[in-house]
């Protein structure tokens, strides 16, 4: 089990890996267009780990990597409304930032993705160059330009019109990965939103390699210091810090004064939660701590805070990566909380994947896209079913569709 805690305490290694084998292929000739839209976008956040395969690093570097920088895209949604997007600063003065206590207010950077008005526009960044650099600097990747990074093309136009019915859209939180930034999960919101939900995603500032923030600031990793010296303790604490962060984000989005001047298209009533590794364990104990969340999806990420034996009694998803996380796998937190939750539930996982596979990388190659398709089908699937009530047959086993998807239980 030492293993297991060892990776789950440490960084993003099989998503990371997954995306610097990529980068490392990637000419050094920058989009020259990437400048003007460097600035729409802020991303960055972070999100633990748990049973990271190094599988992640061979696929990606044996893959064929689109040939020129700026040239790498994610897929095009394939919902039938057109995406729109905005970045929000939210600043919590009511505590201290849980990584830096002399600073006294907790800052959040957050994008927002939603259907939107048909028209044209620019694209959002992916992130921006700032970013990027913080990315490639803490992986210790050199000859490869940031903006290789921050320009990935996306398919979301920046502060298009929110297009909608008052009250009728539900809402997703996404939480990434730790040391990833939230445009980690871009493909996934873009996909979510062109089926007419709006998502949030939280760039949870100082457990990324770095955060852009509004004045020209850029907040680094303060997190990975303290993440290195006791693994349990550090995704104990960061859990219960970002349920804090994803319920203050949800009282400015769902209260009486919105952040966001197309909250008022959001039903209040059906909000959902889904993350990846750090971001997907944080999904249950939100669900405890808010009943403003009705329903969640983990994402191969390890329950550093157990549920209570009384068990999480609303609709919940195991989405898992390869044996680890399999009932008797490597990771025992998996087993033990699955017996606590007690209302609809699912438990599948992903054969041959990795602890990268649930994030925008593996679509940044021509051999490997296939496995973010998979969630983004599944996780739609599972937040038409218990926001919408739409009847799913693709949670009622397996699939012929999708045949690298096991069920268990």
């Amino acid at each position: 089990m030492r293993s297991t805690i060892t990776r789950a305490a440490g960084l993003a290694g099989g998503v990371t890996a997954s995306l610097l084998a990529l980068l490392t292929t990637v000419p050094a000739r920058a989009e020259t267009t990437n400048a003007a839209r460097t600035s729409a976008t802020a991303a960055s956040a972070a999100t633990s780990t748990v049973a990271t395969s190094t599988a992640a690093a061979s696929t990606v570097a044996a893959s064929t990597v689109r040939a020129e920088a700026g040239s790498m895209a994610l897929p095009a949604p394939t919902g039938p409304r057109p995406v729109g997007t905005v970045s929000l600063h939210l600043v919590d003065r009511g505590r201290p930032d849980p990584w830096v206590p002399t600073e006294k207010a907790r800052e959040l950077m957050v994008s927002l993705w939603y259907p939107a008005a048909k028209g044209g526009g620019a694209t959002a960044a992916y992130m921006t160059v700032e970013e990027a650099k913080a990315l490639l600097e803490g992986q210790k990747v050199t000859g490869t330009p940031a903006e290789a990074v921050s320009g990935i093309r996306t398919h979301a136009v920046t502060g298009a019109r929110p297009a909608g019915r008052r009250g009728t859209l539900p809402l997703v939180v996404l939480s990434p990965g730790f040391t990833m930034p939230r445009s980690s999960l871009t493909a996934l919101a873009e996909e979510l939103a062109s089926r007419g939900y709006v998502v949030a995603g939280i760039d949870h500032v100082h457990e990324s390699f770095g955060t852009s923030l509004p004045g020209g600031r850029f907040a680094d990793c303060a997190a990975c210091e303290e993440q290195e010296s006791d693994g349990w303790k550090f995704g104990d604490k960061a859990i219960r810090s970002r349920q804090a962060d994803v319920s203050f984000v949800l009282d400015h989005l769902l209260g009486r004064h919105p952040a966001w001047k197309g909250a008022r298209l959001v039903d209040r009533s059906r909000v959902g939660m889904a993350g990846h590794s750090l971001g997907g364990a944080s999904a249950p104990w939100t669900m405890l701590k808010d009943p403003r969340v009705r329903a969640g999806v983990n994402m191969d990420g390890t329950f550093f805070v157990p549920l209570p034996e009384q068990g999480l009694k609303r609709p919940f998803m195991l989405m898992g990566a390869g044996e680890v996380h399999e009932p008797g796998g490597e990771d025992f937190t998996w087993d033990r909380d699955w017996a606590r939750t007690t209302g609809w539930k699912r438990w599948i996982t992903l054969e041959g994947g990795d602890h990268g596979s649930f994030t925008d990388y593996p679509l940044m190659t021509k051999q490997s896209g296939r496995e973010p398709e998979i969630t983004r089908a599944y996780v739609a699937a599972f937040m038409d079913r218990n926001l919408r009530g739409e009847d799913e047959p693709l949670l009622d086993g397996p699939s012929g569709t999708f045949p690298e998807i096991r069920f268990w239980h």
